[in-house]
């Protein structure tokens, strides 16, 4: 059989370049090619690939979304992106700041609507004794867990409400805390009562900062004003607004100025009462007794006997896992309440530096830091 001869304008074999590729060179342009022709039929120019099929564009665009996830995570947090529990506070890690009664503290949310922060003259001490790893517990219902002065909010709760209306950006963040949508916030700070601490008490304080909610632990003075809900849970310190909710199950030392009498066992945290309290009753500086309304700014404030037990009940209870020592179980005494596990936190401060304060009734084992 013949065979015959290729046709002598014709290759022989396949083209050189991208199988892919225009069959002839572009036209028009009036510009030079590429490269220079060669041989009698020249090379076409190489296809423009589509943006996707170049490896260094599409690893650019990926570390790009990458990087803008990471980013919008970052400023999302409720800590405002400062990647620890401190809030912008200055407290790092397990830190408890104290805060005086009249002290603004860091970031507050809006300017001092306190009308009444300062130590009182006789302050309850809790029942019983707790160890060095143990918490005070107390029912935000109990008889003079509360004062101030009968007939005086101590908190101007209308001039709160402004602040924060007047300032959306805030009120969202406050919202958001209270877990409450903040067209609900002036009705919410209406529903709460103003009271006075007689205790120092252990609470997760909110700031403001860069536009969201930052937080920290905090140990409130005894005599700070504070906006108390139905179950006598604090949940605004008015002398800077700040929302306010139960205390991290955490344990540390603590920060801060320590005032005159300032005793890690003395410290309590709340909890919410059994049941919803209509009525709370509370102690004047001078000791007489009234009552005040839930929700009531002191108008309807009355008169009223000293309960049967003043002294507020309290929980010792002693959480596990703790990191310093092995647990220790205190006596229920007959002013105490039934413990509930794992509802509290271990008490702020007692890492290092005996405390000396003078007020008696307290755990003389327990240890803070010096001042």
């Amino acid at each position: 059989m013949s065979v015959e001869p290729p046709s002598s304008g014709r290759p022989t074999g396949p083209p050189s370049g991208p199988l892919s590729g225009p069959s002839q060179p572009p036209s028009g342009g009036g510009g030079p090619p590429s490269e220079p022709p060669s041989g009698g039929g020249g090379e076409p120019p190489e296809p423009r690939r589509p943006w996707w099929g170049s490896a260094p564009r599409v690893a650019l665009i990926a570390g790009a979304v990458v990087a803008a996830v990471v980013l919008a995570v970052v400023f999302t947090r409720p800590d405002g992106g400062t990647g620890a529990s401190d809030g912008g506070t200055g407290t790092s890690d397990g830190e408890v700041l104290l805060q005086p009664a009249a002290d603004t503290g860091p970031d507050p949310f809006t300017d001092s609507t306190a009308r009444e922060s300062s130590a009182p003259s006789v302050r309850p001490t809790p029942a019983g004794s707790a160890s060095q790893n143990a918490v005070r517990a107390v029912r935000g219902g109990a008889p003079g867990l509360y004062g101030g002065t009968r007939n005086v909010a101590g908190c101007d709760v209308e001039k709160q409400i402004t602040y924060l209306e007047e300032a959306p950006d805030k009120q969202r963040a406050f919202a958001s805390v209270q877990r409450i949508d903040p067209s609900e916030v002036p009705a919410y700070l209406r529903s709460l009562t103003p009271v006075q601490l007689r205790m120092d008490t252990w609470v997760t304080n909110h700031g403001y900062r860069n536009g969201r909610p930052t937080q920290y632990q905090a140990v409130l003075q005894a005599g700070t004003a504070v906006l108390v809900d139905e179950r006598g849970v604090p949940r605004v310190r008015c002398a800077c607004g700040n929302p306010l909710s139960p205390p991290a199950s955490q344990q540390g030392k603590t920060t801060g100025d320590r005032w005159a009498g300032y005793k890690a066992s003395d410290v309590v945290t709340v909890r919410p009462a059994q049941e919803p309290v209509d009525v709370f009753v509370m102690c004047e500086p001078d000791g007489e007794w009234f009552e005040r309304d839930k929700g009531d700014t002191g108008k309807n404030d009355r008169r009223t006997a000293p309960p049967d037990k003043p002294t507020p009940s309290v929980t010792v209870t002693t959480p596990t896992g703790s990191p310093s020592s092995q647990p220790t179980t205190s006596e229920p005494t007959a002013t105490e309440t039934s413990s509930e596990p794992g509802e509290s936190p271990p008490p702020p401060g007692n890492d290092t530096g005996e405390d000396t304060g003078g007020e008696t009734g307290g755990d003389t084992t327990d240890r803070a830091p010096a001042s």
